[in-house]
């Protein structure tokens, strides 16, 4: 893609809200008002997946929150503090989280490389690898053993947003955030979804991680 010089952003920008505006003068006064998003989208920072146009949503109906790789670490205050915000006092309805095949970060993690800084966060998608290693490794074709890392980073990082205290809360007086898996197949421009099963999923963890009714239970 063509370089795009700095000085046209603005320019761009000004376009953006003009065509917003066209139509609807107010459109920018009802923006700045409040934000009442039903979604959740936890993706990777890869600038070729930008949330709000592959879901097709305008601003403000979706809270955003992205990484390398879209990983869940409940000792990242970062994210922990989005999903706190999106769901005790947002109310968001859906959390989604989306990779994307082709994605660097799940590409860097596959390599035994000594990558500095990025070391302790890859080791993350490493530990999938790890966990689903006799899968990943029966695939023969490396571009699908990949792409089924890939998927299995966003299951377990779903699994990672189950697992908190606010979402089990939530759900248990308020019958939702619903958590959900998605890739962004690059290529194809599609999205794909992987069909979690949230009920199923909650209840496999809850043995361990039932953290909503002990909080409950003391509110």
């Amino acid at each position: 893609m063509p370089s795009i010089p700095y000085e046209q952003l603005f320019e761009n920008s000004a376009k953006w809200a003009a065509s917003l505006t066209k139509n609807d003068p107010t459109y920018f006064e009802r923006l700045a008002s409040e934000q009442k998003p039903d979604y959740l989208y936890i993706g990777c920072s890869d600038s070729r997946v930008p949330a709000n146009e592959i879901m097709g949503v305008e601003p403000g109906d979706v809270f955003v929150h992205r990484n390398i790789a879209n990983v869940v670490v409940h000792t990242d205050l970062n994210v922990g503090s989005v999903i706190e915000y999106a769901v005790a006092h947002l109310g968001v309805k859906h959390i989604i989280v989306c990779g994307h095949y082709n994605c660097g970060g799940v590409q860097a993690a596959m390599q035994p490389r000594d990558l500095g800084l990025l070391n302790p966060w890859l080791r993350n998608i490493r530990d999938v690898y790890r966990m689903h290693e006799k899968e990943l490794e029966a695939i023969p074709d490396e571009k699908r053993r990949y792409e089924r890392l890939i998927e299995f980073n966003v299951i377990e990082q779903c699994m990672n947003v189950i697992k908190t205290a606010v979402v089990q809360r939530s759900y248990l007086h308020h019958g939702g955030p619903i958590v959900h898996g998605w890739v962004f197949d690059l290529a194809k421009g599609k999205l794909v979804d992987l069909n979690i099963d949230f009920e199923a999923s909650l209840k496999s963890v809850q043995r361990l991680y039932n953290l909503g009714a002990e909080l409950s239970s003391t509110h």
